[in-house]
């Protein structure tokens, strides 16, 4: 492996063959209405565009967990910024369909995504979206079906490009194929688990797929939700986020514990942080268009975009590789 050239804020990378031209980071909206305010987030929004990026994604189900919410509020938030600011030509904006919303409001039924990309829009206070994704596979809806009610909508004009999250490799290699032969549009992105402790999953089938069919991945999880920042250490860490039980649970143990340590080995090279070195290693993957990454706070978007300009070496990735292979991959 040679030494990688950095990447910049301003550069664009094109999401699979949509056309589509995106940041090397892509902003988890997941946080809107969440963990951050209505207010914090349009500050957020404006930093992200105002440091050169420009790809955002939601999902209509964003926050349903969270007490006393009922999915929307991510969208709704963003909607509401897109319409104060005048901003819309500057974002490429992905939302999702599919994951449950309510009673009979799942899946990807025809019907059903046509309801739900209403209510979407409406929500975004836009006139399209410019990637929709299938949040899950829907095994019992024909993937002809599902394609073809997507179809309908970029005819329309109200989506630009469709994308697949959380899909297996045969199940995605079954869509570019129906895609194919019945003429359809084809997913252009995937949305998989991915990032320096969960490898397995997408880099066995899923990474010589999308490469090899030119599919534009961006992977949620970028961070481990935040446990590759170095955030949480110890049991005593995870008091500190509102998801750090699970964080904790999930990721603590000795694998992730060695991933940290390669990760703060080579950040302490570059002057760098641990999340900082681990979403630069993201970028360098093949197959790789845009890690989704969250920030709560200026400062930590200002981190985050500090990662789109870090080199990474052949030695570097040496040591984080041998770190998240060693006890297993």
């Amino acid at each position: 492996m040679s030494d990688v050239v950095p990447v910049i804020p301003a550069s664009r990378r094109e999401l699979g063959r949509s056309g589509l031209q995106v940041s090397a980071l892509c902003f988890g909206g997941n946080v809107f209405g969440w963990t951050v305010d209505e207010a914090t987030s349009f500050s957020l929004l404006d930093a992200w565009l105002d440091a050169g990026f420009n790809f955002i994604d939601t999902a209509d189900v964003y926050s349903i967990w969270a007490p006393g919410h009922v999915g929307g509020e991510s969208e709704t938030i963003t909607g509401k910024w897109l319409a104060c600011g005048g901003r819309r030509q500057q974002v490429v904006l992905a939302t999702k369909v599919g994951k449950p919303m309510g009673p009979d409001m799942k899946g990807l039924k025809p019907a059903y995504i046509r309801a739900a990309v209403e209510a979407s829009l409406r929500r975004l206070q836009t006139d399209h979206i410019d990637v929709y994704l299938s949040h899950d596979d829907d095994a019992e809806t024909p993937l002809a079906e599902t394609l073809g009610a997507f179809d309908e909508l970029i005819r329309a004009g109200k989506v630009r490009a469709i994308g697949a999250s959380n899909y297996s490799a045969a199940r995605l290699s079954e869509a570019l194929s129906v895609s194919a032969s019945l003429k359809l549009p084809r997913f252009e992105s995937l949305q998989p688990l991915f990032n320096l402790i969960d490898r397995a999953a997408f880099e066995d089938a899923l990474q010589p797929l999308c490469v090899a069919q030119d599919v534009g991945v961006i992977n949620f999880y970028g961070l481990a939700a935040g446990f590759l920042t170095g955030k949480y250490r110890n049991e005593d860490d995870a008091a500190k986020s509102v998801r750090g039980v699970n964080v904790v649970k999930r990721y603590l143990n000795e694998r992730g514990l060695r991933v940290i340590e390669a990760l703060d080995t080579v950040a302490a090279r570059h002057a760098a942080t641990p999340g900082q070195v681990a979403l630069a290693w993201q970028m360098q993957q093949p197959g790789i268009a845009a890690p989704i990454a969250s920030a709560t706070t200026l400062a930590q978007l200002a981190e985050l975009a500090a990662a789109t300009r870090l080199p990474l070496t052949a030695d570097d990735h040496a040591v984080l590789l041998s770190a998240s292979e060693s006890v297993g991959a």
